[in-house]
């Protein structure tokens, strides 16, 4: 049952893009609200370890993204499980070695990170690495992608008979779109990490 929930944490809690491959450019910066939503394959094993019904995880959180030379982009990111006390902090570094153009799609490889707060019982953190690509089309620009996620789960504070660390990796698939409404930035994405779905939005400021 450990071992079902830190995938179905791994997949909920991870790192989520949201924002295209093409980078942001020297001193450009991508600031929004967003908001995943993790449908939850092991229920039963929630059920098991008196968690309770859960059925999927909701993550709204905090993000910012800064353009930095040679294509890179630093990006964090700060969340809150609601009504918990779990909180999810997350970072990533994102390298465009293929910048796009009007007729070249941009392409990057991306390292990121989340750590997991709030839970006594649990030290819970995600690493991840992955591939996208994108193509602006006037102001919606598509993307696609694909990684793996590694996730290290360790009990802690627990009486009684207490379940070993997992350490554990998992595919990861990913497509969205970003549209730049002059106003106003939209994310829309889809996150399939293990055996989990994930659905994404962010709203803010891309320039």
């Amino acid at each position: 049952d450990f071992h079902k929930i830190s995938q179905d944490l791994g997949a909920a809690l991870s790192y989520k893009p949201l924002t295209p491959a093409e980078p942001l450019g020297l001193l450009g910066f991508d600031i929004g609200v967003g908001g995943t939503d993790t449908k939850i394959k092991n229920t039963d094993s929630f059920k098991n370890a008196g968690v309770g019904d859960i059925s999927n995880i909701a993550v709204p959180s905090l993000r910012l993204a800064v353009g930095l030379p040679f294509g890179l982009d630093v990006g964090a990111m700060a969340g809150e499980v609601p009504g918990t006390n779990v909180r999810l902090y997350g970072g990533e570094l994102r390298w465009a070695f293929i910048k796009g153009s009007t007729v070249m799609p941009a392409i990057a490889l991306r390292g990121s990170y989340t750590q997991l707060g709030g839970v006594d019982q649990l030290d819970f953190n995600t690493k991840g690495v992955d591939l996208s690509i994108s193509k602006g089309f006037a102001l919606f620009t598509p993307y696609a992608g694909i990684g793996k996620v590694w996730v290290t789960s360790t009990p802690k504070n627990i009486l009684g008979a207490t379940p070993t660390e997992e350490s554990l990796s998992q595919n990861k698939y990913f497509v969205g779109v970003n549209m730049n409404l002059v106003l106003v930035n939209i994310v829309l994405e889809a996150d399939k990490t293990g055996e989990d779905t994930s659905y994404g939005l962010k709203l803010g400021f891309r320039f």
